[in-house]
């Protein structure tokens, strides 16, 4: 009798204790799983010393300071001295340059459909992937965001707004930008803008109890230097363009603290997997502060290319204002966060290595010495030892020649190559193990396809056309109709052998301007003078001309000509197309757009 009372009282508790265990895994921290959501923020040309928590004298940043407190910081991060190449490896955890990605145009800066990107990864494993201002990977298919695996994108286009893919006199103001290919206008400034989108994107996949991923990639601090006037009031004191990206910073800063806001505000900050960093060195801050360091953007002294990277997680343990000394790089980022969130792996090997374990605060043995290489060649072809950095925890040894000791030279001021030629021996034979890996990218070429679908237009511009070297970018270069230009070749990969027209033209469609003429002066915005307020040069073309294919072309200009129309017969596959207008004494002028339509 007493154990038939019993043994359904104790088969009741087991059953309570098991609902209770269910409901305890449902409800555990996501760590195994991955985070509920991934926010990867990284800012424009701020540098390391271009924040109140790293010693700024000058501007305050508060918010992510208060982010730097929470967080595990890597204090020993680097990247490329410039945009493009930092994206590239940041996404593929690949150094950029076998990836194709060493310059920033010329069509050095597109990133390959064969390259395996976070965005996939985190699309694959489930995560709705969102991304929102600069890309600078390539802006026509198959480089695209939304042509990998992002799926919903709000953007600028190019490297920064008002260059020359952009829509015509763009500005950081009541900005065009692309909402998964639509261009829409929008309202007020440009961060403002990215992260206002990205807050309503979070709200929402939170409501549809969807993880997400979110790139939220700023244009500012990059010039041209605009910024709202309140943010700017308290640098008065510094002239235009400085006081400007001062202003540029602290309105970022402002933004991360709405955003973060949010975070709390729907329940999830804690297992939100957030990371904040820049893509290279300050391009201005160092006329202020610059933490102690040498050079700035595109420098191969730490200046370049040392830069803040700040990562809370807290239902992973990564959290509680740690720092990690550890010599570390954007190769690294992506199969770090493979490994944090659990995603697949599978893809073109990576040249960095996860950090979770020292994220986490595990107790791992250090490497004996890893050493890393960044460098900065915008030009056409790759140049050995050309303004790179090849890092050790301890060495810098910069341009192949010059030594310096980080520990006791933090500044990289005394080069003690001659001091020590077995380091300087060391490191130069890594560099030359790592060159030699990348010969094989070095020959390869991207092409922009063209043809895959009858009427289809591709549009091109001469900021993605090999020129040389030769830099060439903004809508500031078409207005005063930039020399740099002349002699720019576009690279097509032919999808479908037929019929062909190519346009070649001095102005975007959307002005409707003639080649010999000029377009208007935009309105002023605050801060420096915009692309839009340089005066158009008119130019006497009366002639243009394309080389394609082993065909050589050309047609009269008259003044009412918008465009230079070629009807050509392609074969498939890959070719160049070269284009020029010219005057009637030969006087050569370069095409800064051009389409390409299989008719």
């Amino acid at each position: 009798m007493l154990s038939g009372l019993i043994r359904p009282a104790v088969l009741g508790a087991v059953w309570q204790l098991l609902i209770f265990a269910t409901l305890c895994v449902l409800h555990a921290p996501a760590a195994a799983d991955g985070p509920r959501g991934v926010v990867v923020i990284i800012t424009d040309d701020q540098g390391y010393g271009d924040l109140s928590c790293h010693g700024n004298p000058v501007l305050r940043t508060p918010n992510l300071d208060g982010l730097h407190a929470e967080s595990v910081r890597l204090t020993d991060y680097h990247v490329a001295p410039t945009c493009s190449p930092t994206r590239a490896a940041l996404l593929t955890g690949r150094y950029p340059n076998r990836t194709g990605v060493w310059h920033t145009i010329g069509g050095r800066n597109l990133l390959p459909p064969e390259e395996r990107t976070l965005d996939q990864r985190f699309a694959d494993a489930g995560y709705d992937t969102a991304m929102f201002g600069k890309w600078h990977l390539g802006d026509s298919y198959p480089f695209r965001p939304s042509d990998r695996g992002f799926g919903h994108v709000f953007r600028h286009t190019a490297g920064g707004i008002g260059h020359m893919p952009d829509p015509w006199d763009n500005s950081y103001f009541d900005g065009v930008y692309l909402r998964n290919g639509d261009a829409v206008r929008t309202t007020g400034f440009c961060t403002d803008v990215w992260f206002d989108a990205a807050t309503d994107f979070v709200r929402r996949a939170v409501a549809g109890d969807k993880k997400f991923f979110v790139y939220l990639a700023t244009n500012a601090a990059h010039g041209p230097f605009h910024a709202p006037p309140e943010a700017v009031e308290p640098f008065a004191q510094y002239e235009v363009r400085l006081a400007n990206f001062y202003g540029m910073l602290a309105n970022i800063d402002e933004n991360v603290g709405r955003f973060i806001a949010c975070l709390d505000d729907l329940g999830i900050a804690d297992d939100t997997l957030l990371i904040f960093t820049t893509d290279n060195g300050t391009v201005l801050g160092q006329r202020v502060f610059n933490a102690g360091m040498r050079g700035n953007k595109g420098s191969p002294y730490d200046g370049g290319h040392r830069v803040p990277f700040f990562v809370r997680w807290p239902e992973a343990g990564i959290d509680g204002g740690r720092d990690v000394d550890l010599l570390s790089a954007h190769i690294d980022v992506s199969p770090t966060l493979i490994e944090l969130c659990d995603l697949d792996s599978a893809g073109p090997p990576h040249d960095g290595v996860s950090l979770a374990s020292h994220l986490r605060g595990e107790r791992i043995d250090e490497p004996v010495e890893r050493i890393l290489i960044t460098d900065s060649q915008r030009l056409e072809t790759p140049v050995r030892f050309r303004q790179s950095a090849t890092m050790s925890s301890r060495w810098r040894l910069v341009d192949g020649v010059e030594l310096y000791d980080i520990r006791t030279d933090p500044g990289q001021q005394a080069d003690v190559a001659e001091s020590r030629p077995d380091v300087v021996a060391r490191l130069r034979g890594a560099y030359d193990a790592w060159w030699d890996s990348l010969a094989e990218s070095f020959a390869d070429a991207t092409y922009y396809p063209v043809g895959r679908v009858s009427g289809e237009r591709t549009e091109l511009t001469a900021h993605d056309a090999r020129n040389d070297g030769r830099f060439l970018w903004s809508q500031g270069h078409v207005r005063t109709a930039r020399p740099d230009a002349v002699g720019t070749t576009w690279r097509i990969d032919v999808r479908t052998a037929g019929h062909y027209r190519i346009e070649l033209r001095r102005w975007p469609r959307e002005t409707a301007a003639p080649i010999t003429g000029t377009v208007p002066l935009g309105p002023p915005v605050p801060g420096q003078e915009p692309y839009r307020s340089i005066a158009a040069k008119p130019l006497p073309i009366t002639r243009a001309g394309i080389a394609v294919a082993g065909q050589g072309l050309s047609r009269p200009v008259s003044g009412v000509d918008t465009a230079a129309a070629f009807d050509v017969d392609l074969d498939s596959g890959p070719t160049d197309i070269r284009a020029a207008f010219f005057t009637g004494d030969g006087t050569e002028y370069g095409v800064y757009y051009l389409s390409v339509a299989r008719r």
